[in-house]
């Protein structure tokens, strides 16, 4: 099988390749091809990936392009990990939010919709190559963010072969998973919600039920995700939480936090990816790899220890990073893509979460509203969880962020301004006629590459 990553320029491409090489032979992997149209990102991070996967298996063929084309040509697999504007991009979309008043997260709410304004028109031009050049039943596995937007949108296009993935959910089962010494495989979570905004309503370890058990468990706030959380919060909930719904649970905070800090997320990835280019780009990535390698660690460390940061204002407490090319790889995206692959190809049932159109998944909910819920996958289909009834708090969260994303899909598709003033207006970290039309106005300058013929 043919495998290919578009976006395979990224910074976190060595994990990918690490993941992807190490399961090569049992998912039926003879080839991958890292495809990004940054040239320079190309040179360095996917000629690290390379050496990645040289080191791991040379019997896999690997290779790197610049052409979307040659890419896709017969591809039976594609993931797709693109940051459209880059990381300047990023940071103006937080910058707008916050100067109006709004939180400045690049998935979630104004700043997402923003984001999903320029990744929507690129990757529709990947999906119709994909259309027409890759194998019949090829499946497009996406971590473009806002995953859940970005899932709605080319669904809605009629680009069935796309599937909307996220490895935060199953991020926390991993980290579960060490808590309790237990395989990842043995830790099974209920999950329904909808991307960066789910809940678990049922974890399982080696077949027994223990979701009440680590709501009361205080390591569970201290040592994974969960630690963004107030316990009391938690145990009114009844539900463990996505990381992500700190924003919506305590938006004020974390305006105040960035605020304070003088510096979003964004600006904090793209001074330490200068930093790391500039670096690495003097520098011989196949003759002198163990001393990229070095550089690498330093700065990436850097990213690690920044993660949520600013808008908790906690550090994470995290060992020194350290890219271990041969330890096992666990989880991240291509985790989950693999385990996805590897269910395909076994024919044998696995849990896992996507996100997908509902048919039902949630009450309340339409049946072609992407959600993300856990499914079965059996064969080369996937089944998902039925939640005949969900808490009201969760519940009303969930419809009033569908309601923004159905009418972000439509915005992008018509190209209309005036819908996509609706759709903010509706989003709750909004939740302002006049807000949403003075971003709408902002977003649009702000992407005017991007959406020259919305009206």
């Amino acid at each position: 099988m043919k495998l290919v990553v578009i976006g395979g320029g990224g910074v976190r491409s060595m994990f990918l390749a690490k993941s992807l090489v190490q399961r090569a032979r049992v998912c039926n992997i003879r080839e991958i091809v890292f495809m990004d149209t940054d040239i320079e990102q190309l040179g360095i991070y996917s000629k690290m990936a390379r050496q990645v996967a040289a080191q791991i298996d040379p019997s896999v063929k690997f290779w790197l392009t610049p052409d979307a084309k040659a890419a896709v040509t017969d591809a039976d697999y594609i993931i797709t990990t693109i940051r459209v504007g880059g990381n300047e991009a990023r940071v103006g979309d937080e910058r707008i939010a916050l100067s109006h008043g709004v939180l400045g997260q690049e998935t979630t709410g104004a700043a997402g919709f923003s984001y999903a304004m320029r990744s929507v028109p690129v990757l529709v031009e990947y999906c119709e190559l994909i259309r027409c050049y890759s194998k019949p039943g090829v499946v497009m596995l996406n971590f473009t963010n806002p995953a859940g937007v970005v899932s709605q949108t080319l669904l809605d296009l009629g680009y069935d072969f796309a599937l909307g993935v996220c490895d935060a959910p199953s991020g926390l089962l991993h980290d579960i998973a060490r808590l309790y010494g237990a395989a990842p495989d043995d830790v099974v979570g209920r999950c329904f919600g909808l991307n960066h905004l789910s809940f678990f309503d049922s974890v399982q370890i080696e077949g027994k039920e223990r979701l009440r058990e680590l709501i009361e468990d205080d390591w569970l706030y201290t040592h994974t995700e969960m630690k963004h959380f107030d316990k009391d919060l938690v145990q009114r909930m009844g539900l463990l939480l996505n990381e992500y719904l700190y924003y919506y649970f305590y938006p004020e905070v974390a305006i105040n936090n960035v605020l304070a800090a003088g510096v979003t997320r964004g600006e904090v990835i793209r001074d330490i990816n200068i930093g790391m280019n500039k670096e690495l780009s003097g520098m011989d990535i196949e003759k002198d790899f163990e001393r990229c390698l070095a550089v690498f660690e330093k700065w990436y460390g850097k990213r690690e220890a920044a993660y949520m940061q600013g808008e908790t204002g906690k550090a994470p407490h995290k060992p020194p990073f350290k890219f271990d090319i041969n330890s096992k790889a666990v989880g991240g995206y291509a985790g989950v893509a693999l385990k996805y692959i590897e269910a395909v190809q076994s024919g044998k049932a696995a849990k896992m979460i996507l996100c997908v159109r509902g048919n039902g998944a949630l009450p309340g909910l339409l049946d072609t509203d992407v959600v993300e819920v856990s499914c079965t996958i059996a064969g080369s289909g996937f089944t998902t969880d039925k939640f005949a009834r969900i808490d009201e708090i969760p519940m009303e969260l969930i419809r009033r962020v569908k309601m923004y994303e159905r009418l972000a899909s439509r915005a992008i598709r018509k190209k209309s301004k005036s819908v996509a003033v609706d759709c903010l207006m509706m989003h709750p970290l909004v939740g302002s006629y006049s807000r949403a039309k003075s971003l709408c106005e902002a977003y649009l300058e702000h992407n005017k590459d991007y959406t020259v013929d919305w009206t």
